[in-house]
């Protein structure tokens, strides 16, 4: 395939899922067309995906322009398509299939563009690779959460700011938003301080707060509306709150369907006869080829980054992490063989890996670019143990 066709096709094509099987490719005829002006009208541009994907990303940055977004949406479809499926090889027991981490990923494009910092990594491609599937063990954690949080919980953790935004998009009017928000106002005055801190399951306020969530209302409604409104009833501020919390929830935790597809089809788009991106096609090899590329050179910066931390680390510590992992002693046996204390063994191998797996997260932030999370932290630890349990393993 020639290189131009081939940037033509990634940024103009969107993978459609029928069932937890891919379909087809689809293309969007007005990204096809602005792509390949683009490419005649500028004939000394490299035939570089990254370049073009940097290209879009800083028209999309410094003119928010909806056509470059577009772009790199199709072009983050393949790192979109493999987050999905590591995602559901890895929860096998999730409520949720294929299309469905396929539409959250898609659905988290801006969250992608936002976090990239082109200053720390050069590709895209390779942030969006290590950055969308954090994003969905996130999102799965977040909506397990809001599953067992109650209204009154979620309602006293909320922002103002996402507040606002829920109501907002519920397509409220401003009196009524004003309403709900200074009801919600009161009950968060109210209730955080008879309410113990850091629980999900809060139960609903009793009677004698309610009527004080009302009286409170009812006085700073003159003062802080701007237009006369009606008193407040027990009844109806229960009505409110329940309402509000129905918004919020619906807003912070969309439902898999309710969220907006990459692309639609319609006469705007047709179907492309392009491979499966699981399949061993020629543009699959190709695209595979690159990526593999980019991790083997991650791979290098953190062997790097893992071995001079690893030469920084105390003689003792050395040989103690020597005896562990390449002799496989166990602890009792290292505490014999060196004639040192249990919990000195036990603290020396803590702080190595500690120390180690600072680095590593220090270099993910650094190059990268990856928010931490403890999702991610929990997959650094494990790759970590894996490493040096390969690296000593090469000693013997």
């Amino acid at each position: 395939m020639r290189p131009r066709q081939k940037i033509i096709e990634m940024f103009s094509t969107f993978v459609e899922l029928e069932g937890d099987r891919f379909s087809k490719w689809l293309i969007d005829i007005k990204l096809h067309r602005n792509i390949q002006n683009c490419l005649e009208s500028s004939p000394f541009v490299p035939n570089s995906e990254n370049f073009w994907a940097l290209h879009w990303y800083k028209c999309w940055r410094e003119q928010s322009n909806s056509l470059a977004r577009m772009h790199l949406s199709a072009y983050l479809q393949e790192p979109n398509y493999w987050a999905a499926k590591k995602t559901i090889a890895k929860f096998t027991n999730s409520q949720h299939s294929l299309a469905d981490y396929f539409q959250m990923a898609n659905a988290e494009i801006e969250t992608i563009l936002k976090n990239f910092n082109l200053e720390k990594c050069s590709s895209l491609k390779t942030y969006a690779t290590m950055a969308v599937p954090s994003r969905l063990k996130d999102i799965l954690r977040q909506r397990k959460e809001a599953d067992i949080c109650t209204n009154w919980a979620l309602l006293r953790k909320v922002s103002k700011k996402q507040l606002l935004e829920a109501l907002a998009q519920a397509g409220l009017s401003p009196i009524l938003i004003a309403q709900y928000r200074l009801a919600w106002t009161c009950f968060k005055e109210l209730y955080v301080q008879n309410q113990p801190g850091g629980t999900k399951s809060l139960p609903e306020p009793e009677p004698q707060l309610w009527e004080a969530i009302v009286n409170l209302y009812n006085r700073d409604r003159q003062n802080q509306l701007t237009q006369p409104t009606p008193q407040c009833t027990r009844e109806k501020m229960e009505q409110w709150l329940t309402q509000t919390s129905v918004y919020v929830r619906g807003y912070l935790y969309p439902p898999v369907s309710s969220l907006n597809l990459a692309i639609s089809k319609d006469d705007s788009t047709t179907t492309f006869d392009l491979p499966d991106p699981s399949s061993d096609s020629l543009i699959a090899e190709m695209i595979a080829q690159e990526d593999a590329q980019n991790q083997q050179n991650q791979q290098f910066q953190i062997e790097g980054v893992l071995l001079k931390k690893l030469q920084t680390l105390e003689v003792k510590t050395q040989e103690i992490l020597k005896l562990y992992y390449q002799q496989g002693l166990t602890q009792p046996q290292i505490v014999e063989h060196l004639q040192i204390s249990q919990p000195t063994v036990s603290r020396r191998l803590l702080k190595a890996r500690e120390s180690m797996l600072s680095a590593l997260i220090q270099w993910s932030q650094d190059t990268l670019n990856i928010s931490v999370t403890s999702n991610l932290v929990n997959d650094m630890s494990i790759a970590l143990e894996e490493w040096l349990k390969v690296k000593y393993g090469e000693s013997r």
